[in-house]
């Protein structure tokens, strides 16, 4: 996907996103636009990283990474990274985006017929093992707080 196609996909997932963190969450479109421009901007640098780096990574490793470090705390400016993005609700982000995996399975139907029955056993199997995973990480974290 050329960048211009990436910046207009990120504009409108951001302008949905806001638009559902009001009618969700109620946060005014003012105060979550500051904190989407700046997860719009994140997400385009990434984007031009994976592309002017010559390795094979994909951009999403270059967007957590750079939004993990520009939160570090004592990195100038995190804690206002941190006070304008927080204003932008998880979930409202996650509804375009799910919309826009649906429209790409959608659109691949085709190729994802062929692949058969197979799929549905290793989706069970992805699943689960995410599942158990997060659980025994989650139960470890708890013993080791003493919450548990």
């Amino acid at each position: 996907m050329k960048l211009k196609e990436s910046l207009i996909v990120l504009l409108i997932t951001g302008i949905i996103s806001v638009f559902g963190n009001m009618a969700g969450y109620k946060v005014s479109v003012i105060e979550a636009i500051p904190g989407m421009l700046i997860l719009v901007l994140i997400a385009l640098i990434g984007i031009v990283l994976s592309e002017i780096i010559p390795l094979k990574i994909p951009s999403v490793a270059y967007i957590v990474t750079l939004s993990t470090i520009l939160t570090v705390p004592g990195v100038p400016g995190s804690a206002i990274i941190s006070e304008l993005v927080s204003k932008v609700n998880f979930l409202a982000l996650a509804t375009p985006i799910l919309g826009y995996a649906g429209i790409y399975t959608g659109k691949n139907l085709d190729s994802l017929k062929k692949t058969g029955w197979r799929i549905v056993i290793l989706a069970i199997f992805v699943m689960f093992g995410t599942y158990m995973a997060s659980a025994v990480i989650a139960h470890v974290l708890l013993k080791v707080l003493g919450q548990i």
